[in-house]
């Protein structure tokens, strides 16, 4: 682990020179990628020196203990000493996880898709719940939250609804949330007073950039025409609608939203692509798609991995057994708590398998 460290060290020393070199600076593509490599490594190499440190103070305070000390002073190096060491050993942890395979996607923005499942209009009510709960949580991480395409029902609520996000370390954080979501409430159209179950599913799929998939132009049918609103009404009457078809995987993504051809082909491209480039991870990566199924649930999007409980103003998440008794935060947007839970447990997960 050390021989990785000390490597880690070097490399971002090697990188700091490299990004104050003018040579470097002046091509944009070989600074960002720098850059990024920097603050990526930053953590790992800040702790590992912090452990080298701490490190020094043991020996320095068990040098010390072995010289002629007063009572006073003896009693000082002790506490120092046991501060160092539950200090060391914490520092351990932390750089055995920073040393974890690294997700490849973690850095990526993200595409989610919400949809209401079984439940009917309450189904599309509690997707609405759910698309507001991660509008609220990107504004607090400070990411840009984009409707990329919206199925919005008579009484409010979604059918489906497509969002991108884009900030720093999306993917890590809302990696977790793909699968179908429970609710448990009173419907407001329910004249008894009884408790109904709905369902929504959610899916997070990784922005793929061009570099990284390179859909080509004869593997796609592309298909106009006129958008239309509820009942069939034409919304304009330009055949301003958009369906892509890529031919071999079958991943179809029709587009509507906006009034211009050009930009519902440009959002339906980035749906493509990242709808293309998950399916092919999924079937071909087997290392991938062991990460996906180890920890956190099992990867399969109608795996149930929460219930909203309105009556005991409960949140379970049902792959790491966490129950909170915050409904109401949590849709406010205060997931913090159960991602930062699933993070750790998927953390440890990984470690016991290292440790095996």
């Amino acid at each position: 682990m050390f021989e990785q460290l000390q490597a880690v060290e070097d490399r971002y020393e090697e990188l700091a020179e490299l990004l104050s070199d003018p040579e470097v600076v002046n091509d944009t593509k070989r600074f960002m990628e720098l850059s990024k490599e920097e603050a990526n490594t930053r953590e790992t190499v800040e702790v590992y020196r912090r452990y080298k440190e701490v490190k020094s103070g043991i020996t320095d305070a068990e040098e010390l203990l072995n010289e002629k000390l007063d009572d006073d002073m003896q009693e000082l190096a002790k506490e120092e000493l046991s501060e160092l060491k539950t200090e060391r050993d914490e520092l351990e942890d932390r750089m055995k996880i920073l040393l974890l395979p690294k997700d490849p996607n973690d850095d990526k923005n993200i595409i989610m898709e919400i949809r209401g499942a079984a439940g009917g209009d309450e189904a599309a009510l509690f997707a609405g719940d759910l698309f507001e709960m991660y509008q609220s949580y990107a504004q607090a991480q400070g990411w840009k939250f984009e409707v990329m395409d919206a199925n919005i029902t008579d009484i409010g609520g979604y059918k489906e609804v497509t969002i991108m996000i884009t900030g720093d370390s999306v993917y890590s954080k809302l990696k977790y949330e793909s699968g179908a979501h429970r609710v448990q409430r009173i419907p407001s159209t329910e004249s008894q007073g009884r408790v109904h179950t709905s369902t929504a599913t959610v899916v997070v799929l990784p922005e793929a950039e061009e570099v990284e998939l390179d859909l080509a132009d004869k593997d796609i049918r592309v298909d106009i025409y006129h958008a239309s609103g509820a009942g069939g009404q034409h919304v304009n009457k330009t055949a301003s609608a958009v369906r892509l078809t890529h031919e071999p995987t079958g991943v179809v993504v029709a587009m509507q939203d906006e009034r211009s051809q050009l930009k519902n082909r440009e959002k339906a491209m980035k749906i493509l692509r990242a709808r293309v480039y998950d399916q092919l991870q999924q079937a071909s990566q087997s290392e991938y798609d062991a990460t996906r199924k180890s920890a956190v649930g099992s990867g399969d999007r109608s795996e149930r991995i929460r219930t909203y409980n309105f009556p005991q103003n409960r949140v379970t998440d049902h792959r790491i057994g966490l129950t909170i008794q915050k409904l109401d935060q949590i849709l406010a947007g205060k997931v913090d708590e159960i991602i930062d839970a699933l993070v750790i447990y998927d953390q440890t997960a990984q470690l016991d398998k290292l440790n095996g």
